[in-house]
């Protein structure tokens, strides 16, 4: 096992000028010894490659690999930031435990899942580029990180038996800018691989230290609702894909040009539709041909009304993913 100590910037520490941070954090319990770090590290670390695979594998059907990288102490925010753009965050709460822990995943875990989930064969997805997240994808994001908060839910047995509570999932470069009058808080980092087939990427979970050092993990208990809850995390994805938003486009035919006209072309001149009777039109998203529509209008708005389906409903959703 390996354990970084992240040095806090000096943006970070211009907050509390003239006191050690460090000092004051270990005195008060907020930030613990490089032997102890590890140890509780191990255990969540622990916990995470035995119980997270087989949760993937009973609800979807997907068998993923999941093993340790590193633990890192630092700042809570410097710990955040050091992940990368490369991840998709939620923030994070988890009554009579950690009220503001933070739960990052690769990007390409969710995009190749995403994949998966909408039908492609496991040995045609490949590592994906990586990009931030669409909305369709982030909503998949959800799903997985209430997954991962249900596992930790399990190991740290907090009092009281509460759900964990997590904010909607953002890309890293939509995250908010940390509050510069925030008491800075010490925390750890743990990391971990992930993935499926060929596919390979991380997840993170940066506790802040006041909690995780006084965190004991348990094993949970094996439960036996696989098959019902396989077909719940199925039919609440496709769900979440139906109801996100897509932006539609429209394109016309336009009459034919010589090159000579089209480079005389100002304001004012028109071009006359190809079509001299129903003007024909493709509507699209995301580069995909969907539909064959009719030109109209309705009342003071233009209009298209839908003739045939160029695409099936399955292959509709794989290419609204991107």
């Amino acid at each position: 096992m390996t354990t970084n100590q992240a040095t806090p910037n000096q943006a970070t520490l211009a907050s509390a000028p003239g006191m050690d941070l460090a000092l004051l954090a270990k005195l008060t319990g907020g930030l613990g010894d490089k032997r102890t770090v590890e140890r509780i590290s191990s255990e969540f670390a622990q916990l995470y490659m035995e119980f997270l695979p087989d949760v993937f594998h009973s609800e979807t059907g997907i068998r993923i690999d999941c093993s340790f990288v590193s633990c890192t102490s630092g700042l809570m925010n410097d710990l955040v930031a050091d992940l990368g753009d490369g991840f998709v965050l939620s923030d994070g709460a988890l009554r009579n435990w950690c009220p503001n822990f933070v739960l990052a995943c690769g990007n390409g875990f969710i995009i190749a899942l995403m994949e998966l989930m909408l039908g492609a064969a496991a040995d045609t997805v490949i590592q994906p580029i990586e990009r931030p997240l669409s909305d369709i994808e982030l909503d998949l994001a959800v799903m997985v990180f209430e997954r991962m908060a249900n596992v930790l839910r399990s190991g740290v047995n907090a009092p009281g038996g509460f759900e964990a509570s997590l904010e909607r999932p953002h890309n890293a470069e939509d995250r908010p800018k940390p509050d510069d009058l925030a008491r800075p808080e010490f925390g750890v980092a743990i990391r971990m691989t992930l993935g499926f087939g060929s596919i390979t990427s991380e997840f993170a979970l940066v506790i802040p230290q006041r909690a995780f050092l006084k965190t004991k993990v348990t094993a949970p208990k094996a439960t036996s609702q696989a098959s019902k809850v396989k077909q719940e995390w199925t039919d609440r994805m496709n769900d979440q894909v139906r109801r996100s938003h897509v932006t539609l486009e429209a394109r016309i035919r336009l009459e034919k040009l010589t090159l000579g006209v089209i480079s005389r072309l100002a304001r004012g001149d028109v071009i006359a539709f190809q079509d001299k009777q129903d003007v024909h039109v493709q509507v699209s998203a995301n580069g995909k041909d969907m539909y064959s529509c009719e030109f109209g209008r309705s009342g003071e708005r233009y209009t298209v009304r839908v003739k045939d389906n160029i695409s099936t409903d399955d292959e509709i959703l794989r290419h609204l993913i991107g």
